[in-house]
């Protein structure tokens, strides 16, 4: 029994190095509030109308990178923790040199999706829009969980993923402009923080 959990530490330390780094950075902009930015609303999101009860999608973002670190190829675990560990750092500086927020909705009625969502608003820092980590997160643990040879876990993995970034403008955590800046800075990084040798390619094949 023992063996067949040695797997298990190695993704756990990775984990906690790579997303404990974003979690630091993340509670920067807390630490030295500055007048924030108001991000503008785009048509995009005046298309997705706010609904409390988004907050089950948005919250399986807390699923869904744990289990980039604890399925993915032993291969790709160290490009994660780097790539998370340079959202961290570009995100940081950002959200400390240029703090930015939205016109967060007022959030109405006592039902379990409300109150479920005023839970989570307790831990939130709203001055850390753009970047959107969960949107760079979101998109590193779809990209650490695609594999050719695993094509129904690729393809379910991306359409999580997707669903997680509908449901974070959906619950107006994040608008497109930020959102979409997450993305592109998780691929940044995900692209920075990749080397030859662990064979990172989205073709990717397990032999």
């Amino acid at each position: 029994m023992r063996r067949a959990l040695d797997w298990l530490p190695p993704r756990l330390r990775h984990m906690l190095l790579g997303w404990a780094s974003v979690g630091c950075a993340y509670s920067l902009g807390s630490l030295w509030p500055q007048r924030a930015t108001i991000l503008p609303e785009l048509a995009v999101d005046r298309w997705i109308p706010f609904n409390p009860a988004a907050i089950w999608l948005y919250a399986s973002f807390f699923l869904m990178v744990p289990a980039a670190y604890l399925l993915a190829h032993p291969e790709r675990l160290a490009w994660l923790q780097r790539a998370m560990q340079w959202c961290a750092l570009a995100a940081g500086a950002l959200f400390l040199l240029c703090p930015t927020t939205l016109a967060y909705p007022p959030i109405a009625g006592d039902g379990l999706h409300a109150e479920a969502l005023r839970f989570f608003l307790r831990f939130d820092t709203p001055h850390n829009c753009l970047p959107s980590l969960h949107g760079a997160l979101t998109a590193l643990s779809a990209w650490a969980l695609w594999e050719g040879g695993r094509r129904w876990r690729s393809w379910l993995a991306l359409a999580w993923a997707l669903a997680i970034l509908f449901a974070v403008i959906q619950l107006r955590r994040h608008l497109f402009i930020d959102l979409s800046a997450g993305v592109a800075l998780g691929l940044l990084c995900g692209l920075l923080a990749a080397r030859p040798a662990t064979a990172l390619s989205l073709s990717y094949r397990r032999t």
